[in-house]
This record gives structure tokens, C-alpha cells and sequence, in this order.
């Protein structure tokens, strides 16, 4: 910024501005070429460490020929012509000073500059040098006589501008007020309106605000495109007044310039718009085509649709819409924001199958329960269920029947069974994963007023198929939420009714589409999370775990041959005993399906493949044959002998020269080297009721039946009672309620001496259900709650080979659960041996296997007092003529 109080010197170098003007306040690059200017430049600016100050004068070409002094300058230089050679021309300015044909005129006046950068260029061969230099401009100065030094000159100057004093004083003139008032608003009026057009003029508005307006006139008038001759005006106006009157009127004029530009532009936009001048460029470049005879390729390609939609059999209401949307097409041109999502929905018109279908080979119910055997070990009343489902469509194919939905924990053969389903009915099988769906456009679509907008994952898959009759897989259907964008399960609800899915209306497709020729079927883990409604509409099927039996002949027959071969082995390198098998399901997996069997039986391929790869690569030669080595054949040939060899007949046989490698038999030495040390034992449950206070209890869960622990201890309190596990509601509240019950049976259960006795006086009672990672909820844990608690009150130990199920009221009662069958396996798995259950749960017991009842001792009761004598050693001793 340009200092009023800048002290000048008497004499400046003087460096030329060909046909510009430097003012004050203004930054300027120079690119310096011509050899006065650099020596002038090396000498007064590169060479001091303190850059000093340098007079910039304008000069400007003129044809006539006579004096080599600018007539600005006169007489008054005292040194007369002699003084002033013609030698210092500005940048880039040719002079021949032999003729005189081209004069060079320097303006009487110039300004004072300081150099902000300087930079040097590289030193040409012809030791040409370049010099950038960055000037600001300081004050206005005049000339008073000009003089060479050397190669460059220098001048004698005199202060044009205002001292500060001086300006103090003027800017008490109102006069000079008036014209700042009416240079800032011009100014003001200026910026807004390049406001619209740029984001540096923040800057520009705060040097209005801070800079002297004698300044910013000087600042404004140098940022335009004006003529030299302007230039020079504005560097003559020493007087404020008249610079500041020069300077509005050249803002004005600028201003109304960008005025008139942006009416001229919206006028011609609002004639002729983008899309218009597209329009006929394109309408011209069809025509250039037709004559050239050219094909249109996005003609052929709408007609090429337009075929394809007559070939895809749509309804005729369907069809009337999608000619109605091709007509459309047609009127739109590739660029338009609408062409590519109408071109998208016409195809999926085209390609969904309104009438394509799987032709049904005739039903072999035999063949398909032959398969169902072969695919699926035990599950009996699961396969007999299938194949009532597929008599019936045998009977009469466009039965509409049921929606089958199985429900099991997790790798008891769900998705494998609707899988043998499409087989035996020889169609095709699609699986459409709802596992987190949260959103209703997911089943529905979007509609396509939205960008991205998409199909359902229904009418996607049937595009995907080709066929409108497949067997459609809804897996995982308890798993779908909901939240502000919507409920799919309410979606499925029309999906899944026989009478309303004929005319199924997909938000995208937006035209009705027949699901009635679909065969769904769905899968679950549990069935609370299905709403009512949606679970109204299917046929509930479930799957309980495996036994150990049932695992072992899974494993043998399905899961030991894939896992071979998905690992690159065969028998003759891996064997798998039995003992091994039965081995890992007892004391490696606790499971209801064979996931983690599969698992753990391929750790053991792998390890077996790792020393099958590692074997030499070479095979290995029988005793009788005695091997060629490496240095004999070498010694043969370097002597020049002939290497004889024998030609083996074709016929003979030879497969007995190769010895094979001995099969790796898995022992259990290699067990717990490959899968760790053993995960489970049948000492656990005693190990964990080995004080008073601890029960073992039955639980459901999703991945079926499961062993759950309730640990229960006292201490110093004030009757308060802790739960700890992440419990439910459900199950708090059945804490409290066993307490209740113990507490008013204290007496009668000879826990305290009299009925008046707080069992709770002094003491606090925590309870706790181990896996605190793990929620749990449930009233099922009623009647192992109170036996955890009657132990720790009479410090008796609970027998460590039962378990124990059942929800309790307060009168004592035991009420029947769910879950029966899972629970009842669950505890064969951890070697129970007697197992508590509710005598109204007598008749789920049909559905265990006969194994598993044989291998326990099912005890069944109506009251609290029984599930005690059952639970404890020797029973639990009542009062005699207690009334319980």
C-alpha cells in the first residue's frame, strides 16, 4: 500500500514503462530484457541488501523525427540533448539512433516505487540475462533533470503528492467530502454487483472501508482495462479533487459496461437456450446423415426395443401403458435428464417374464423322497411334510397352497430344503436374503420420481430367473426391521396372501405383476420377532437341532466327502475316523446344527493339505527299480556314450512300479494339535454347582436349546436384590417373584426357625446369570431361580446332574414352556442325566427322539415343593403338616 509519508530522495534511477502507467498504490510484474534496464536493476536493487526506490516514468513511441527529448521536459534539464541519449528506450523498444527515425518521449512525470520480489532467470550462452521485478507504487514525483549514468538514467525529482499535514487540510473541504461520498457508493455499487460473479471481492470491500479514498481512487482506476492515454490523465490528476472526479467516472463507466454485458448475456440465453441450440445442431447432423445415407444408431436401438417389448408377452393393459412410455421415448433426445431412467424402465418391461415359465416334468413323489434322503439326514417329520406338500401339487398343480416357512437354529438345512423343493418340482430357485432390510422399497421398489430408483428385490429376482414360476427363497424373515422409511414385513403381507399377490404393484414397475404362480418359501430362527399377521400366512415347520447320532451320520455321509473335496483330497490322503468324529461333536461343538462340525473338520483338511503339498514333488519309485542318478547320465554323456533305454509295452502294466502315499489317519494326538485342547467336558456341570447357590436351568434360544447357570450369594446388606447378566424384563420380574415365594416359604422349607424371621434382615441377595455379554430373557427360569435361591438359604448343593425347566406362580404352580424338544437335546449334549419339566409338557416329549428319552430321566411336576425334592440329594425335608 502507498505511504503518504514516503521520504524521497533527491535523485532515482529511472526505469522505462513502455505505453503503461504505474500509479500509486498499484503492483506491477515487469519482465526487464533490454541491457539498461538489468543494469540498471543489478546495480540499485539486486546488489543491496535493502531494496531501495526507483522512478518508474511512462514513455511512448512517436514517429516524428527531431529531438530526442520529451517535450514534458524542456529546457530546464540544464544539460540540453547532450544529457539525455536516445540510447535508454523502454522494454522491448527498438531505436536506431544513427538516423533518428524513432524518438523515444519520457513523461514529465512518474512514481516512486519499491521492488517487493525480485527474481533472477538463467543465464542464456549469449550472457543474455532476465530480470523479474515486482513493483508497488509509492507517490507521484516530477521530473527535474534527467542524466545518464552509464547505461541507464537518472533524474533529479520533486514530491507531487500531499504531505500529511497538507492532506489533513483538504479533507476538510466539503467539496472534497461530497466527491468520496459519491466515489465510495459508485465504488460500493461496483462490488456488489461482482459479488454475483467472484468470491475475492470480500478483499476489495475491506480496503473501501479502510484505505483514504485519495488512495483508492489511484487503487480502483489501476484494476481496469483503460487506455494509456487515460493512464496518463489519471497520473497528471495531482489535485484530489479532480482525481477523485476522474476516478468515479471511470468506475461509472465500468460499471455500467458490466451492467449492459449481463443484460446483452440474458437476453440471448432467453432466446436461445442450451438445450434449444442442442436441439437444431442435432436436427442438422439427422439430416447430414440421411443424405449420407448413415443409420441412426439410437433409432435402431429404440426399435430393436420396441421389438423385444412385442416379444415379451406383457397383459394388454400393460402393453398399452409401455407403448405409451416408448412414444415418450421417441420425443426425447440421449442428453435429456429423463432419456436414460425411461430407457431403464422400459427394458425391465421388456425383459420381466409376463408369461415365460419352467415346464414341469411329471412328479415322482418316490424320486423325491429318494432325494430328500440322499440331501437331508433324519428331519422325518420335515420330509414327510414336503412331500404331502408336493402330492397335493401332483394332484393339482395350480393349487394355491400354503407358504411353508422353517423355522430352526442356525445349520440344521433350512435353505438346502427349499433348495430340493425347486428340484423336485424342476424349477428354478431363487434366495432373497431380508436379513436387516429396514426399508419398504426394498419389497416395493422406489418410485421413479427419484433419482437412483430401483425395483424390489422381488420383481429384480424374477428378472433375474426369466421365469415367473420359480421357488423364491425369503431367508432370514424374523430379521427385517423397520424405521421412518417404512415396514417390509407389512409389505410381504400382500407378497404373501394367494388373494392379493395376482395383482402385485411394485412402486417402480408401477403396473400390476402375478406372484400367484410363485412358490414362496421363508426361513426363520425364531418365530417371536414375526409380526402376527405375516406369520398368520405361512405354515410354521421346525426344525430342532441334531442329536449326537444324527451328527455323526451327517458327517460320514455329507460333510467328511465335501469338505475332501473342497480342499483338493480324497481318501487315500485323509481318513477320518469315527471315534474321531463322535470325538469332536462331544468335546469340540455344542450345537443344535453342523456348522461348526463343518468347520472343525476342515481345519483338519487343512492341515492335511499343507503335508500333502510339502511331499516331494517327484514320485517316488518302488524297491525293484533301481533310479538313474543325475552324475551318471552326466558322466555318459560327457564320454560320448550312448544312453540305452528300454520301451515298456503298452499292454503292460505298470501302476504297481509307483508306491502311494499312505493315508494321514487322524488320531487325537492330531486333534489337539490342529483344534486346541478339548473345548468342553462332561465335568463342567458338576464343577459349576459344586457350592450351594448354583442350579442349572434349560433356555431357547436362536441357535437352539442351551445350558444356562443361575449363581445366587448373600451378603452383608439391607434387603436389597441385585440382578446382573443383561436381563429382560421377563425375567427380572420372575427373579422377584422367587424371592417372594422362598421368603414366605422360609419357614415350611426349614430356612428359618419361625415365619416371623426375615430371611433378608442385614443381607442382600445377588443373582447372577453368567455370559453377561449375552441378553436373556424369558419367564422359563422361574422354578431355577427358586432352587438356586432354597440352596443358598440352606446351604445344600444342588445335584449336579440335573437340570431344570419351567415358569412358576406365586401360589407355586408350575406352568408349561416352549421349546421342549431344544432344551431336552440340550441337555443330552452336556451329559445331563435327569431333566425337570413341567407334567403339562409331557406331551411335547413325542417330537425328542427315542435315544435321547432313553439316555435320560424326564422327571415331570405340578409344584415348586416337587421340582426342590427332585433337585436335591436326598430330597428337600419339609415340616411335617406344612400346607405349601
Amino acid at each position: 500500500m502507498a505511504d503518504s509519508a514516503v521520504e524521497l530522495p533527491g535523485r532515482l534511477a529511472i526505469l522505462p514503462f513502455r505505453n503503461k502507467v504505474l500509479l500509486p498504490g498499484a503492483i506491477v510484474r515487469i519482465r526487464c530484457t533490454n541491457p539498461s534496464s538489468v543494469k540498471l536493476v543489478e546495480q540499485e536493487l539486486w546488489q543491496r541488501e535493502e531494496k531501495g526506490l526507483i522512478g518508474v516514468l511512462p514513455v511512448h513511441d512517436s514517429e516524428a523525427a527531431g529531438s530526442l527529448l520529451s517535450p514534458g521536459v524542456g529546457s530546464d534539464s540544464g544539460e540540453g540533448g547532450s544529457k539525455t541519449p536516445g540510447g535508454s528506450a523502454g522494454e522491448s523498444t527498438k531505436q536506431d539512433t544513427k538516423n533518428g527515425k524513432e524518438t523515444i518521449h519520457w513523461h514529465s512525470r512518474g512514481v516512486a516505487a519499491r521492488a517487493l520480489h525480485l527474481s533472477r532467470g538463467v543465464e542464456k550462452p549469449s550472457g543474455r540475462v532476465t530480470y523479474i521485478v515486482v513493483l508497488e507504487g509509492l507517490c507521484r514525483f516530477s521530473v527535474q533533470e534527467l542524466s545518464a549514468r552509464g547505461s541507464y538514467h537518472v533524474a533529479r525529482v520533486s514530491r507531487l503528492d500531499m504531505t500529511k499535514t497538507e492532506l489533513e487540510h483538504a479533507e476538510q473541504d466539503p467539496d472534497l467530502i461530497a466527491l468520496s461520498r459519491q466515489f465510495k457508493a459508485t465504488a460500493m455499487e461496483l462490488i456488489s454487483v461482482l459479488e454475483q460473479k467472484q468470491k475475492t471481492v470480500g478483499r476489495t470491500k475491506v480496503l473501501l472501508e479502510t484505505v483514504p479514498v485519495y488512495r483508492l481512487a489511484d487503487i480502483f482506476v489501476a484494476s481496469f482495462e483503460i487506455s494509456f492515454e487515460e493512464q496518463l490523465s489519471m497520473l497528471d490528476s495531482v489535485d484530489l479533487k479532480v482525481r477523485l472526479s476522474k476516478a468515479t467516472e471511470l468506475v461509472d463507466r465500468h460499471l455500467q459496461s458490466i451492467l449492459v454485458a449481463e443484460k446483452i448475456t440474458q437476453k440471448v440465453e432467453g432466446q436461445l437456450s442450451k438445450s434449444q441450440k442442442e436441439f437444431l445442431l442435432r436436427q442438422q447432423m439427422r439430416a447430414i446423415k440421411e443424405e449420407l445415407g448413415d443409420n441412426d444408431d439410437d433409432e435402431d436401438d429404440v426399435a430393436a426395443l420396441e421389438r423385444k417389448m412385442q416379444n415379451a408377452g406383457m397383459p394388454a393393459n400393460i402393453w398399452k401403458h409401455a407403448q405409451r412410455e416408448l412414444r415418450r421415448l421417441r420425443k426425447m433426445q440421449p442428453q435429456q435428464p429423463g432419456y436414460s431412467s425411461s430407457r431403464t424402465y422400459l427394458e425391465l418391461l421388456a425383459e420381466l417374464p409376463w408369461q415365460k415359465v419352467s415346464e414341469e416334468r411329471e412328479l415322482d413323489l418316490r424320486a423325491a423322497k429318494e432325494s430328500l434322503d440322499r440331501d437331508h439326514y433324519g428331519l422325518t417329520k420335515v420330509k414327510q411334510r414336503i412331500i404331502e406338500y408336493l402330492a397335493v401339487r401332483k394332484l393339482k398343480p395350480d393349487a394355491r397352497g400354503p407358504v411353508l416357512c422353517f423355522v430352526g437354529p442356525p445349520g440344521v438345512g433350512k435353505t438346502s430344503l427349499a433348495s430340493s423343493i425347486a428340484n423336485a418340482l424342476n424349477r428354478k430357485f431363487i434366495r432373497i436374503s431380508l436379513g436387516g432390510v429396514k426399508d419398504e422399497a426394498d419389497i416395493r421398489g422406489h418410485r421413479r420420481t427419484y433419482i437412483g430408483s430401483m425395483p424390489g428385490r422381488l420383481i429384480d429376482g424374477l428378472k433375474r430367473v426369466s421365469v415367473s414360476n420359480p421357488v423364491m427363497l425369503l431367508d432370514e424373515i424374523d430379521k427385517t426391521g423397520s424405521d421412518v422409511r417404512g415396514d417390509p414385513a407389512s409389505a410381504l403381507l400382500e407378497v404373501l396372501d394367494p388373494e392379493q399377490n395376482k395383482t402385485f404393484n411394485d412402486h417402480y414397475l408401477n403396473v400390476p405383476f402375478d406372484l400367484s404362480k410363485v412358490i414362496f418359501v421363508a426361513t426363520a430362527n425364531r418365530m417371536q420377532p414375526i409380526p402376527p399377521p405375516l406369520l398368520d400366512r405361512m405354515e410354521v415347520i421346525e426344525l430342532p437341532g441334531y442329536t449326537p447320532e444324527e451328527k455323526l451320520k451327517i458327517a460320514m455321509k455329507h460333510l467328511i466327502p465335501r469338505v475332501l473335496e473342497q480342499h483338493g483330497l480324497s481318501s487315500t490322503y485323509l481318513q477320518i475316523p469315527e471315534a474321531m468324529v463322535r470325538l469332536i461333536i462331544e468335546r469340540y461343538t455344542r450345537e443344535a446344527g453342523v456348522r461348526n462340525l463343518e468347520r472343525n473338520l476342515a481345519a483338519l483338511a487343512r492341515a492335511a493339505a499343507v503335508k500333502v503339498a510339502e511331499q516331494d514333488s517327484a514320485l517316488r519309485l518302488g524297491k525293484e527299480i533301481q533310479p538313474i542318478t543325475t552324475t551318471l547320465l552326466d558322466s555318459r554323456l560327457a564320454d560320448g556314450g550312448e544312453v540305452e533305454m528300454e520301451v515298456i509295452p503298452m499292454g503292460q502294466d505298470i501302476s504297481n512300479t509307483y508306491e502311494n502315499p499312505s493315508p494321514m489317519i487322524v488320531d487325537e494326538a492330531m486333534l489337539e494339535k490342529v483344534l486346541g485342547p478339548p473345548r468342553f467336558d462332561d465335568r463342567e456341570a458338576a464343577d459349576r454347582v459344586a457350592s450351594p447357590g448354583v442350579s442349572v436351568g434349560l433356555v431357547w434360544t436362536s441357535f437352539g436349546g442351551e445350558v444356562q447357570f443361575v449363581e445366587a450369594t448373600a451378603m452383608v446388606g439391607k434387603g436389597d436384590l441385585h440382578l446382573t447378566g443383561q436381563l429382560g424384563d421377563v425375567i427380572k420380574e420372575s427373579a422377584q417373584l422367587a424371592l417372594t415365594w422362598v421368603r414366605a416359604r422360609a419357614a415350611d422349607l426349614n430356612l428359618s426357625p419361625t415365619s416371623d424371621i426375615n430371611l433378608l434382615e442385614s443381607r442382600d441377595i445377588h443373582i447372577h446369570f453368567p455370559a453377561g455379554a449375552v441378553p436373556k430373557d424369558g419367564p422359563s427360569a422361574g422354578v431355577t431361580l427358586v432352587t438356586s435361591l432354597v440352596s443358598l438359604f440352606s446351604h445344600r448343593k444342588v445335584r449336579a446332574d440335573t437340570a431344570m425347566t419351567g415358569e412358576m406362580t406365586l401360589r407355586g404352580l408350575v406352568l408349561p414352556v416352549g421349546g421342549v424338544k431344544d432344551k431336552v437335546l440340550a441337555a443330552h449334549r452336556y451329559g445331563i442325566k435327569r431333566v425337570i419339566l413341567p407334567e403339562r409338557n409331557m406331551k411335547d416329549l413325542a417330537e425328542v427322539p427315542a435315544p435321547i428319552l432313553s439316555g435320560l430321566e424326564i422327571l415331570l411336576v405340578k409344584r415348586i415343593e416337587e421340582v426342590l425334592d427332585h433337585a436335591f440329594e436326598g430330597g428337600c425335608p419339609l415340616r411335617p403338616h406344612s400346607k405349601l
